[in-house]
């Protein structure tokens, strides 16, 4: 389970007693067993992101951030490996613009290092400073969004304020805090009442098995419910917020999400219910505007919609639920246009979903 103290916790870190070795938990395994997967080279940075042992924008850039400092350890030539893991890691998520900002970065110091630098100091420095930003953006943003929660609470006189999100986009999607739920444990700690509704997102229940993990071990109230309930949710008035994360978004605030999160926006707006995304400016892509046409949308395995995969009698099982030989089609995101989002939350403060938005919280993007 979770360390009591959420300042203790890490989802990725530096093997104390090996340096060549970065660990990482093994969400695949959650929530049933907590374990601990190790990166020894770039080569399982790449695997680890791919097969989504890690998962979440924000971890997925810490992790790719690791990745290359573990190249900088195991390559003869250490910079020419650096390069070599760098093109890997970028093909391996193509949505979530936090990998190739965290890969960009690291090569950023590189080219900049001098000939006799110490690459694997310079990489090691640089995979620290984003894991550690990383949480200090993640308070930012349950900072400011806890200012919301505390709003409604006052509103309904003390009442739960029910929150729902979708996806994971939690302390396990970042390096720490989360993003969507960074506002809730915030509000959680102040003693205030909340009570968070859990979509299960499918098709790998990011849900169900690491959200309703992280709320329980941090003893917060929740309710798990299936994808398309949360209409339903809003016409009774059982949702006071939704919050979710993000993966990417333009300068035009147009959001792309785990799959689903459209669906959600419409619905809130129809029920006139506040939906904010909690946005890290990591995860901003600066250089696009409509996220329909622009943002790349990542088709994954069928076998994620045809198998479902749990435990019978103490073992790890997977089955299949559909007709052999079932078409598939697995888009993994979708984007919301700004249109439908109330607000967005980020370290800086929350802001109207719009490039004047955006930019009045990031004036030094302006140019970009």
């Amino acid at each position: 389970m979770l360390p009591e103290s959420a300042e203790d916790f890490r989802t990725i870190w530096l093997n104390p007693d090996d340096h060549s070795v970065v660990q990482v938990i093994d969400q695949r395994k959650l929530p049933h067993d907590y374990s601990i997967h190790e990166l020894r080279s770039w080569t399982d940075g790449v695997v680890a992101i791919t097969e989504m042992t890690v998962r979440g924008a924000p971890l997925i850039g810490a992790t790719a951030a690791w990745s290359l400092y573990l190249a900088s350890l195991h390559g003869i030539a250490p910079e020419a490996e650096i390069r070599t893991a760098a093109a890997a890691l970028l093909e391996s998520r193509p949505t979530a613009v936090n990998l190739r900002w965290a890969v960009e970065r690291v090569l950023a110091r590189v080219d900049t290092a001098s000939q006799d630098s110490d690459l694997v100091a310079l990489t090691r420095l640089e995979a620290e400073s984003i894991c550690d930003e990383d949480i200090a953006i993640c308070r930012g943003i349950g900072e400011h969004g806890l200012r919301l929660i505390e709003e409604i609470s006052a509103r309904k006189n003390g009442a739960p304020v029910n929150i729902l999100t979708h996806c994971n986009a939690g302390s396990l999607a970042t390096v720490n805090w989360g993003t969507a739920t960074a506002p809730i444990y915030f509000a959680h700690q102040k003693g205030i009442a909340v009570h968070v509704w859990v979509d299960e997102t499918r098709p790998r229940n990011q849900g169900s098995q690491l959200t309703a993990w992280e709320l329980a071990a941090n003893h917060v109230p929740h309710t798990l419910i299936v994808d398309n309930t949360g209409g339903h949710l809003m016409q009774h008035d059982k949702v006071d917020l939704v919050i979710t994360g993000t993966d990417r978004t333009t300068r035009c605030a147009d959001v792309a999400n785990k799959i689903g999160t459209y669906l959600k926006a419409l619905a809130a707006t129809d029920n006139n219910i506040p939906f904010y995304v909690a946005l890290p400016s990591t995860t901003i892509d600066w250089n696009s505007r409509d996220g329909i046409l622009e943002i790349p949308i990542e088709e994954r395995d069928p076998l994620e919609l045809t198998e479902t995969c749990g435990i019978s009698n103490g073992k790890s099982i997977c089955v299949r639920t559909v007709a052999p030989d079932t078409p598939v089609s697995n888009y993994a995101f979708d984007v919301t246009p700004a249109r439908l989002v109330t607000g967005l939350i980020t370290e800086r403060g929350i802001c109207s979903a719009s490039e004047a938005g955006l930019l009045g919280l990031f004036p030094e993007m302006r140019e970009i």
